[in-house]
């Protein structure tokens, strides 16, 4: 009987001291990732541009990674792989492992736009398979036209394509794409009889625009400031809710009453993969929002026409929600197809 007692004993003893090992183990790992996720970044970050170098996108991303890679003490290397309304680069930081080395900086094309559009090409799904990091700045949209238009406010711009319908026309940087919706909404909101004509790039727009070629087109403020301050263009409206401090005497589109409720931002934020550790994400949004905070920063921001946003990721994901399904009903609602 004894022995069979010790024996008993030993095969607990072996039993308690495999499962203390499994603990042990398992705490091990786990004060590890801890302490590989209080040192992040411990090596070079990548950050997608998925537009044009020298355009606007990249240039804001700029404006910030020069800081966060000051502040994090680590390089910050900027891809900048263009096509497809900006989705080529951002399907592939959807496609890339989820530590923290690989981020994505991006306007609203990619991710509110582009698969309410093309939901058949577009390959991921923006608000499940990208994690939003921070929203950083606004900019505006600006409805803009030819010198030669015989109106000075939105109000006259309508009768005055009223008067004429088919007569005039409107320009975006191609059929799908942000400056499309936003011309679209314009059109059919107001139910106007005027012809879309898209480019492939928005600086002809505005060369056309400046020499009398196209009637009106809806741009981003940044392609378009200097070309309003000299007379250039004109300045109808701008498609958020209240006044542009940029362009103080030009009135949101919303103030007409055939627009009641149009509020279109030109947002820029930072995303990271889907199931980044939040303790990462985190960090980042922590360094942006400080970031955004600085004199300098904000100096920097104000020379590109972009405000700063002070916000917190679950507003930045509601308004990135809210945006997705505004596009989609003006997407069905005009009809609109992919390019």
């Amino acid at each position: 009987m004894p022995p069979r007692i010790t024996h008993v004993a030993s095969a607990r003893a072996r039993s308690f001291f495999s499962i203390a090992s499994t603990v042990s183990a398992a705490l091990l790992f786990l004060l590890a990732a801890g302490s590989a996720l209080a040192q992040y970044p411990t090596r070079a970050i990548s950050v997608m541009v998925p537009f044009a170098a020298g355009g606007s996108v990249d240039v804001t991303a700029r404006v910030f990674m020069s800081r966060l890679s000051e502040r994090v003490k680590q390089p910050i290397v900027i891809e900048n792989v263009a096509g497809v309304a900006g989705t080529i680069g951002t399907q592939r930081v959807v496609n890339a492992a989820a530590d923290g080395y690989t981020l994505l900086f991006v306007p609203a094309a990619p991710i509110t736009v582009r698969k309410q559009v093309a939901p058949e090409t577009t390959k991921y799904e923006p608000l499940k398979d990208l994690e939003p990091v921070a929203w950083v700045g606004n900019s505006a949209y600006v409805l803009v036209g030819r010198t030669t238009l015989p109106a000075t406010n939105v109000p006259e711009l309508l009768k005055l394509i009223r008067a004429q319908p088919g007569k005039f026309n409107f320009a975006s940087d191609g059929v799908g794409g942000f400056l499309h919706v936003l011309g679209e909404v314009f059109k059919h909101r107001a139910k106007l009889a005027i012809e879309h004509v898209p480019y492939k790039a928005g600086p002809q727009i505005v060369i056309d625009l400046q020499s009398g070629s196209i009637d009106l087109a809806v741009m981003p403020y940044s392609l378009v400031q200097a070309q309003i301050k000299a007379g250039k263009i004109k300045a109808f409206a701008v498609t958020s809710r209240e006044r542009f401090p940029f362009l103080p005497d030009v009135a949101p589109l919303a103030d007409t009453a055939d627009f009641k409720g149009v509020d279109f931002h030109s947002w820029f934020g930072l995303f990271a993969p889907a199931k980044t550790d939040l303790a990462i994400v985190d960090r980042l949004a922590r360094e942006l929002a400080a970031i955004v905070e600085e004199p300098e920063t904000r100096e920097r921001m104000n020379g590109v026409g972009l405000l700063p946003v002070k916000t917190n990721r679950a507003q930045f994901a509601a308004m990135l929600a809210r945006e997705a399904q505004d596009i989609g009903a003006i997407v069905a609602a005009a009809g609109i197809k992919p390019d």
